[in-house]
């Protein structure tokens, strides 16, 4: 059984410090108010995964392939051409909530924005809700 885990770890660097120091302005204004909302929603503090990813819980996985690992359980990711948010079950049943978040794009267990104004706050916060719902019934989901 393969004991292969993600390469992206929780790590001791400071969030506030990673958020102080985004260029441009908006994108920094636009990843310190996604802080808030994750914090509001989800009651825990943030901790840094990998270089830029802020991750809010965590949940251990074991896959029937045998591979395991730690991962946050939601989060988001200021990359230079987008907002990134993780909802780590991924989105297959989320369309009703999709369909009124506003503009955006999707991957696997991402979604990607563009600027912060494109998209309803209060339909991001239901769906983080939803998707730790959703990753609790799959896996134990614990506070960052």
């Amino acid at each position: 059984m393969s004991k292969a885990s993600t390469k992206t770890h929780a790590t001791a660097a400071s969030v506030e410090q990673f958020l102080a120091g985004l260029e441009p302005e908006r994108k920094r204004e636009d990843a310190q108010a996604l802080d808030q909302l994750f914090r509001k929603v989800t009651g825990w503090q943030p901790r840094m995964w990998g270089p830029g990813i802020v991750g809010y819980g965590e949940y251990h996985y074991r896959y029937d392939s045998g591979r395991e690992g730690d991962y946050l359980a939601t989060g988001f990711s200021p990359r230079k051409a987008n907002l990134t948010i993780y909802i780590m079950p991924g989105y297959g049943d989320y369309g009703p909530i999709l369909e009124r978040i506003g503009k955006h794009k999707l991957g696997k267990s991402c979604l990607y924005i563009n600027k912060l104004a494109d998209i309803d706050p209060d339909v991001l916060a239901e769906l983080i809700e939803f998707g730790l719902k959703d990753l609790g019934e799959k896996f134990p989901v614990r506070p960052s």
